[in-house]
C-alpha cells in the first residue's frame, strides 16, 4: 500500500522503516528536517508539510499519525481536516484518550473521512520485533488497511486485531498501559526487597536470569528488568523520580466511573506521584502529628 506518515519521532520513523521493509510506500513528515533527512536513508521519502505529504498520496488517501496525545494530536487533526478528500482515512497510532478519538473520529465522519485508532505498544524494540496494535474503527475500514497492521505486526495474524468500533482501540491501550504500571511495580518491589536483603548478598542480574526461563512471573518486561540490572545492578545515577503519560490516570479514572475496583493499578500510579514529591509535606506532617501525640523524636533535614 502507499501512506503518509505524520511524526517521525523514535516510533513513527521506526514504523515507517519497517513499513519501507515490508514492500509499502511510505511518505514521511515531520517539523524537523533532520527527522525528514534520517528516514530519507531507510526508503521513506520526504515532505516538508502537511499539505505536500497529502499531495504526494494518490487517493483515497491513508495517513498515519504518531504524535504526542492531546493538543498536538488535536493540532494536526484539525490541520488535516481542509487537505484531505472523501473517502481519506487517519490512523491515529498514538496513546490519544479514547473519548477524544471519538469526538475527532466524528468530526471526521461528518466530511466523509473515515478515522481508525491503533493503541501501539512495541515502543523502541518494535522495529525489529513487531508492534502490538489494537485497533478501532468500521469494520470495513480497518479490513481496507490489513496490509499495513499485518506488515507492523510479528505476524500477519498476530498481535494486532480490530477490537472494536472507533475509540475501542485506544481505550484497550489504556487499559493495557495501566497493567503495565502494575506489572512494574510488582517488579521494582521484589527486586527492592531482595536487594535489601544485605546478609544474602544476592545477585539481582543473576535472579533475573533465573527467573526468566521456567518461572511463572517470566515475561518480556522481566527480560528488560533484567537487561537493565545487567548494565546497572544498582541504579547508579538514575534518580528515584518516575514520569507518566497518562494513560494510567486514565484507567484509574475509568474504573471508578465503572465501579470497577483496581487497587493494583491505582496504587502504581499513586507510587509514581510519590517518586516526584522530594520535599514530602505529607511526610514532614505526619511526622509532626507523631510528635504531638506521642512525643516521638523528629528526625530534621541537613543543613
Amino acid at each position: 500500500m502507499e501512506l503518509g506518515m505524520v511524526g517521525l519521532g523514535k516510533m513513527g520513523a521506526n514504523m515507517a522503516e519497517r513499513l519501507a521493509q515490508g514492500g509499502h510506500k511510505v511518505t514521511g513528515f515531520d517539523p524537523s528536517a533532520d527527522a525528514r533527512k534520517a528516514v530519507a536513508a531507510k526508503g521513506v521519502a520526504g515532505a516538508d508539510s502537511l499539505d505536500a505529504l497529502v499531495k504526494a498520496l494518490p487517493a483515497p488517501r491513508v495517513l498515519w499519525l504518531m504524535v504526542p496525545a492531546g493538543k498536538i494530536t488535536d493540532d494536526t487533526v484539525n490541520a488535516l481536516l481542509p487537505l484531505l478528500s472523501k473517502g481519506d482515512t487517519v490512523i491515529d497510532g498514538g496513546n490519544s484518550n479514547y473519548k477524544d478519538t471519538m469526538r475527532r473520529a466524528a468530526l471526521y465522519a461528518e466530511h466523509g473521512l473515515g478515522y481508525v485508532d491503533s493503541g501501539t505498544s512495541g515502543g523502541i524494540w518494535g522495529l525489529k520485533e513487531g508492534y502490538s496494535m489494537m485497533v478501532g474503527g468500521d469494520a470495513k475500514t480497518v479490513e481496507a488497511l490489513r496490509p499495513i497492521f499485518a506488515t507492523l505486526a510479528p505476524g500477519p495474524d498476530q498481535g494486532w486485531g480490530r477490537v472494536g468500533p472507533v475509540g475501542s482501540g485506544h481505550f484497550t491501550k489504556m487499559v493495557h498501559n495501566g497493567i503495565e504500571y502494575g506489572l512494574m511495580q510488582a517488579y521494582a518491589e521484589g527486586f527492592s526487597i531482595l536487594g535489601h536483603k544485605q546478609e544474602f548478598g544476592l545477585d539481582l542480574h543473576q535472579i533475573g536470569e533465573i527467573w526468566r526461563y521456567g518461572s511463572v512471573v517470566r515475561s518480556w518486561l522481566l527480560d528488560l528488568t533484567t537487561d537493565a540490572l545487567g548494565k546497572n545492578p544498582t541504579m547508579d545515577g538514575i534518580a528515584p523520580y518516575v514520569v507518566d503519560s497518562g494513560e494510567g490516570r486514565w484507567t484509574v479514572s475509568e474504573a471508578i466511573d465503572l465501579d470497577v475496583p483496581a487497587p493494583i493499578i491505582t496504587a502504581s500510579l499513586i507510587e509514581r506521584l510519590r517518586s516526584r514529591d522530594t520535599e514530602s509535606f505529607t511526610d514532614k506532617l505526619l511526622s509532626a502529628m507523631r510528635n504531638e501525640f506521642g512525643g516521638h523524636a523528629i528526625k530534621s533535614e541537613p543543613k
